[in-house]
């Protein structure tokens, strides 16, 4: 049985969402799923579930179908956009079976009605699992083309009363260029939305950012691929960026 919420009062948040790439979830394969990584990032959410931490997550499609590419090979926008919303429930299941093996209930909700595979998203239903200590992913974004996942996941955050958002990367914080690219890249250890819109540094897209600001939800950036880190941040440690107002 995992703690609540009341017997961690060292925990920094009790209800948070969790936004990763589809990206995250194929490992060093240039496409699809990479069962190992879908495991070890299953052990990360679980880690810090045990703390008592409620958790919403987000999983983006890219590593299947990305509507962006696809509508610009020539695809009509809306259909390439569902269909990458289709890849976001492909890899919510997968995350659910990988973290359900470990013990932990999770619940993948949709935005597009497919009662076989998925509930339907229905925020109230939504908030009781979480307050059932059920992982809840929401999968297929808003269900309107033309939005994203960080999106999706700025909106489902407001809407279950989250604290903060986390978005997994492959770095370790925000910085001014790409760090993999540039060795005088500049890490920020704190950041404004206005900043990250103007200076256009790419935590989420702008839509994401301004929903965020507009509601004082701030988003923890920090990277996937460091063990134990999305359980550090929770406990007070580790390395990251805020962004805030």
């Amino acid at each position: 049985m995992s703690n609540t919420p009341e017997d961690l009062p060292d925990t920094t948040y009790k209800r948070v969402m969790l936004k990763i790439s589809g990206e995250a979830l194929m490992g060093d394969q240039g496409f699809g799923l990479h069962p190992p990584t879908v495991e070890r990032i299953a052990d990360e959410v679980k880690s810090v579930h045990d703390l008592g931490v409620q958790i919403c997550m987000v999983i983006g499609g890219g590593n299947i179908f990305r509507g962006l590419q696809g509508s610009a090979q020539g695809m009509e926008r809306t259909t390439a956009d569902y269909m990458g919303m289709l890849a976001t429930v492909m890899n919510a299941l997968a995350m659910q079976s990988a973290l359900e093996a470990k013990g932990v209930y999770t619940r993948v909700i949709s935005a597009i009605t497919m009662n076989e595979v998925a509930e339907p998203y229905i925020r109230r239903r939504a908030v009781r699992h979480l307050e059932k200590h059920r992982v809840c992913i929401f999968a297929a974004g808003t269900g309107n083309p033309y939005f994203t996942t960080d999106t999706a996941a700025t909106l489902r955050a407001n809407e279950m009363s989250c604290e903060a958002i986390f978005k997994g990367t492959k770095v370790d914080g925000v910085y001014d260029k790409d760090p993999n690219k540039f060795d005088d890249a500049k890490r920020y250890d704190e950041v404004s939305y206005d900043d990250c819109l103007a200076k256009r540094l790419g935590v989420m897209d702008a839509s994401a950012i301004a929903l965020a600001r507009d509601n004082n939800l701030p988003i923890i950036v920090f990277s996937l691929d460091e063990p134990g880190g999305f359980r550090g941040i929770l406990a007070g440690r580790g390395t990251y960026t805020k962004v805030h107002g």
